[in-house]
């Protein structure tokens, strides 16, 4: 009997310990974990700007620019306009670099020296790429989107993109696309499509008159119907 007696206290008191709050709580307090761990998955060139898997239009947008971010890793070659992590606008030993248009590279440098003074650094994602390369990015939106359709709202064709022929560059990371969407204008640099906050062109004009109206996406710009 005493031990019989033992063993039904001890599965009372034991009882009652799981049914109190745990402490430091006041009863009623929900004690489950305020701040879970959550695996972080933001791009980091892309966090903060409108890099959502659906944009406010209904359209999916990759989580970074089209060769952007990737260097001369695999079979992309430095020579055909890859650019490592962390290459600028000031870096022109590499060809991504160098083989802009003289007049966007100028540009380009001077919002990233006045951006600097702003505490924000202007990176290069992708510039000049021959066409060989962006072929190659064509072929995987192609088989990253499913058909040719919905990869021409991303990458353009060697023959119409304006990265072949120099006249566009890929920034990154998102406090630099926040600064150049608010200054760009003032160099004459300007966003050219809604679902591309990272890809800019020169527009010499936007310096007295603004940029001109975004389009949606690449299938929407004239140039791309050639």
């Amino acid at each position: 009997m005493v031990v019989g007696g033992a063993v039904v206290i001890g599965a009372l008191v034991y009882h009652s310990l799981e049914s109190s709050p745990s402490s430091g709580a006041s009863p009623g307090t929900d004690t489950a974990d305020p701040d879970p761990a959550v695996p972080d998955t933001a791009d980091p060139d892309t966090a903060g700007s409108d890099t959502s898997s659906t944009a406010a239009d209904g359209d999916r947008r990759p989580p970074h620019p089209p060769g952007g971010d990737q260097g001369a890793h695999g079979d992309r070659d430095v020579a055909d306009g890859a650019v490592p992590d962390g290459v600028t606008a000031f870096d022109d030993e590499y060809p991504g670099v160098a083989n802009l248009n003289a007049d966007l590279l100028a540009a380009l440098r001077r919002a990233a020296a006045d951006a600097a003074d702003d505490g924000v650094e202007i990176f290069v994602n992708s510039g000049w790429r021959s066409p060989a390369y962006q072929e190659q990015l064509l072929q995987e939106a192609v088989s990253t989107y499913g058909s040719e359709s919905e990869a021409a709202r991303w990458v353009a064709t060697a023959d119409t993109s304006a990265h072949v022929s120099g006249d566009a560059v890929d920034v990154g990371r998102s406090d630099a696309t926040e600064w150049l969407s608010e200054h760009g204008a003032a160099y004459g640099l300007c966003q050219i499509y809604r679902n591309e906050p990272w890809h800019y062109e020169l527009r010499p004009e936007a310096i007295d008159d603004g940029c001109p109206r975004m389009y949606a996406d690449p299938t929407q710009d004239p140039r791309m119907q050639r």
